[in-house]
């Protein structure tokens, strides 16, 4: 059976890329790999805070996201094997990596990344040059 992975971070793309994967898996009864990735930022690993970071709290956040994003979609009831895998790591490596033998990987253009005024975000930029399978890189919604 073949594999369509696709990234999920909660954002308004990543549903939009969520969604087109499942229609596209029931198209091609295909299985989706839902994917979400979680890692600790430097700042936290920074000297001088006052208050003690949980690091656990970053993948937990993640893990929420994602399973949020998968009841949003109603995965359940879509008629495809939908599996949730949540990956440490920058998002970009742990796509392409999950992505390793699939058939597609779906990414929306823009996440949770601050740089609103780009057309592509960095994680589907580089998800598009770096995974070993065909990237569709889903578009953001159009703003006036």
């Amino acid at each position: 059976m073949s594999t369509i992975v696709v990234g999920v971070d909660g954002s308004e793309g990543s549903m939009d890329a969520l969604r087109f994967a499942i229609r596209e898996a029931r198209i091609r009864e295909a299985q989706v790999k839902a994917v979400g990735a979680w890692h600790v930022p430097p700042y936290a690993y920074g000297a001088g805070w006052s208050v003690p970071v949980e690091l656990e709290s970053f993948r937990e956040t993640a893990q929420s996201a994602l399973e949020k994003s998968l009841d949003d979609a109603d995965s359940v009831g879509s008629g495809v094997t939908v599996t949730a895998v949540l990956g440490q790591g920058q998002a970009a490596d742990v796509l392409c990596h999950e992505a390793r033998d699939a058939d597609l990987l779906v990414v929306g253009s823009r996440g949770l990344g601050g740089f609103a005024g780009l057309l592509l975000g960095s994680v589907s930029q580089q998800c598009a040059q770096h995974a070993t399978c065909p990237v569709l890189v889903v578009p953001g919604k159009a703003r006036d």
